[in-house]
């Protein structure tokens, strides 16, 4: 984590989450393993419950994903805010996990993920992607989200260094939709399980 990426964080939660302070909510942070540091600090709130997760343990992780595709650990329509810092980069299948960031967020719910447009090549373990806002609108219409803002942000460090940020929600959906995004997500999870194929 660079401090930009922890400065839209914290914008994000003053836009969209300061009128919340107190409600009850369940916040994911997927990714949370603290590499130079978290976002934890910025969601410390008596009325929210704030969950780590990431796919091997470590300092910040209260859930390991055992399927990073298919997270078993995690109830659907169980999560008020999604967020996930930094992630997307390292993902190979990035359109199979917005796809279970919508299977667990609550209509309604709102997600936060920042990732980098430029920056050097970081292996943890794997480095896959750069993503702009237009491909931040185009995963998050893939995923029946509805886009709240796609930005890139080049500043302070132009081309050397910069992130794109989707903030989105997970809007209220009549009953044949609801079944419609019920099969898309059962068709990506069929397919994840069938990526690694020996040849």
């Amino acid at each position: 984590m660079h401090a930009n990426s922890y400065k839209h964080m914290s914008q994000f939660i003053d836009r969209y989450l300061k009128d919340k302070v107190n409600d009850k909510l369940k916040i994911l942070d997927l990714g949370s393993q603290d590499v130079n540091g978290t976002y934890k600090p910025l969601f410390n709130n008596s009325n929210w419950q704030y969950t780590g997760c990431d796919m091997c343990s470590g300092p910040n992780v209260d859930i390991v994903l055992k399927d990073v595709y298919n997270w078993k650990e995690i109830e659907s329509n169980s999560i008020d805010v999604l967020v996930a810092g930094q992630v997307f980069e390292h993902a190979e299948y990035i359109w199979n996990t917005i796809m279970e960031i919508t299977r667990v967020m609550k209509e309604d719910a709102v997600c936060c993920i920042i990732a980098p447009a430029v920056w050097v090549e970081h292996k943890y373990p794997l480095d896959c992607w750069r993503i702009f806002s237009d491909g931040f609108r185009a995963l998050a219409k893939f995923a029946g989200l509805q886009v709240l803002e796609a930005y890139t942000d080049w500043g302070p460090y132009g081309a050397n260094m910069s992130d794109s940020i989707l903030i989105c929600k997970k809007p209220i959906l009549e009953e044949s939709e609801k079944q419609k995004l019920g099969e898309k997500i059962k068709i990506m999870k069929s397919l994840a399980d069938n990526y690694e194929i020996k040849i």
